[in-house]
């Protein structure tokens, strides 16, 4: 493995638990007084996945041709951004005690 996918691989992690880690909306917003709801984190979610699928195909094409990718590809890439998230939703839902 080289230097690029293994900092692809650690940019999937960190932007796939980024939303289980603040309560900021879009990492900008206001937080809401009685804390972030699933559905904000889960929009999140969905937006950094782009974000880091923009980022690997900018990373292809820099080393040469981007491959044609099919629906297989995305349904791997998002199943494993899901599991990249499953740290994050432990420690906001189911670890820490509500109101800490």
């Amino acid at each position: 493995m080289d230097w690029s996918t293994a900092a692809l691989l650690l940019l999937a992690l960190v932007f796939a638990n980024l939303p289980f880690l603040t309560e900021r909306i879009f990492f900008v917003g206001a937080a809401p007084k009685d804390g972030k709801s699933f559905g904000w984190r889960l929009l999140e979610l969905v937006m950094l996945y782009f974000v880091a699928g923009t980022a690997a195909w900018l990373m292809e094409s820099r080393a040469g041709q981007v491959h044609p990718q099919r629906w297989e590809f995305y349904a791997v890439t998002v199943c494993l951004f899901l599991v990249f998230a499953y740290p994050g939703y432990v420690y906001r839902y189911l670890w820490r005690k509500p109101g800490l």
